[in-house]
This record gives structure tokens, C-alpha cells and sequence, in this order.
């Protein structure tokens, strides 16, 4: 009898692993940052209509917002508009060094012409993929265009408006897990909203 309860008890266990494995949840919540931590140099607010505002701070220096979690294999989608200077980037297995620095990978969120969608290892070996030129205007200047970045074991993939952009295999990328940021970039007038923030741990 004890050992049928015990079976049982596993069986339900990992049912409900399994359950919770697949689900997804809301990394940003609209109402405030709970769930992320500010690096570095960057003003962080959420704006009348519920949207994640990054800019850039006052010594124009680079800044992360960083989830408190960390992620190894997901699929996470979200919208992004560029206000002015939209050079970001949606950074992944990555953690900071110090005030500002960051050790990880990012999938490329910029200005027109500046490879959206890509992927560049930050104090590493640069890029490892960036867009085919034909692909630079699927970016919609000045409107929300939706982002998508999905990362298991080795493989990289990303999707800009439901485009696929970038397909790789990496072991460097597939041997650590790390928080997801957003990126400020450095320099003037940088600022970009987010919304719809959406993470399926895989």
C-alpha cells in the first residue's frame, strides 16, 4: 500500500514539473519593475499606457535591466518601439561585472541598418550572426515591432516581426545560463519602450 502512495506521489510530482515546464509567464508586469534590477547607467519608468520606458541616464553611460531570474533554455517574445536613438539590445546568458559591464550574448535591438535581430557576444568574439542586408527593413522605425528570441542547448534562433532572422548553433551559448537584460546603450537621446514581455522556460 505505501508503495502505491509513493508511486503515486511521483507520478504527480512530475506531472506538475512537466506542467510548469511549458508554461509561460509575464516577465514585466505594467505597473512597476518588480522582477528586474537596474545596472549601470540608465532611467527605468513605466509609462500612462503600461509600457517599459529605458533611456538613457545622465552620464550617458551604459545600462542593464536585469531579471532577477536566470534562464538557460526558453523562448521569450516581445514588442519594442524606438522613441529616438533605439540602440538596445535584448541580452541573454549574460551577468554584470562591476557597475556596468556585462559578460553574455544579446540579440541585437538598433537603429535601421544596425543588424536588429542579430546575435553579438559582449566582451567576447563580437558578432556571430548578423541579418542579411535585404532583411534591414522589416525594422519598423518609430512603430512597435515584435521580437523573438528562442535559445536551447546550442541553438539560437530569432524572429522580428514574425520574420526568422537568425539561426546558429553555438557552445559557448549552450553551456551557461544567465539573466535576461535590456539594454541602454551609451551616447545621446537613447530611448525604448517595451511591452508584452513573455517567457516559456523550455
Amino acid at each position: 500500500m505505501k508503495k502505491s502512495v509513493f508511486a503515486v506521489a511521483m507520478i504527480m510530482v512530475l506531472f506538475l514539473a512537466t506542467a510548469c515546464k511549458d508554461d509561460t509567464v509575464s516577465l514585466f508586469n505594467g505597473k512597476d519593475l518588480t522582477g528586474w534590477v537596474p545596472n549601470g547607467d540608465g532611467k527605468w519608468s513605466v509609462d500612462e499606457e503600461g509600457n517599459l520606458v529605458t533611456e538613457n541616464g545622465d552620464n550617458h553611460e551604459y545600462g542593464y535591466l536585469a531579471t532577477e531570474g536566470e534562464y538557460k533554455d526558453f523562448d521569450v517574445s516581445l514588442e519594442f518601439k524606438q522613441i529616438s536613438n533605439g540602440n538596445s539590445g535584448l541580452f541573454f546568458h549574460s551577468y554584470i561585472e562591476g557597475y556596468n559591464k556585462v559578460h553574455g550574448w544579446q540579440c541585437e535591438v538598433a537603429p535601421l541598418g544596425s543588424d536588429t535581430g542579430g546575435i553579438y557576444e559582449s566582451y567576447g568574439r563580437g558578432w556571430l550572426a548578423q541579418i542579411p542586408e535585404e532583411k534591414e527593413s522589416l525594422l519598423k522605425v518609430g512603430d512597435w515591432n515584435k521580437l523573438r528570441l528562442r535559445v536551447e542547448g546550442n541553438r539560437v534562433q530569432t524572429w522580428l516581426n514574425d520574420v526568422p532572422m537568425v539561426d546558429i548553433e553555438d557552445e559557448a551559448i549552450g553551456s551557461v545560463s544567465g539573466q535576461i537584460m535590456l539594454q541602454v546603450h551609451s551616447g545621446d537621446d537613447i530611448k525604448v519602450v517595451w511591452r508584452n514581455i513573455n517567457l516559456t522556460v523550455l
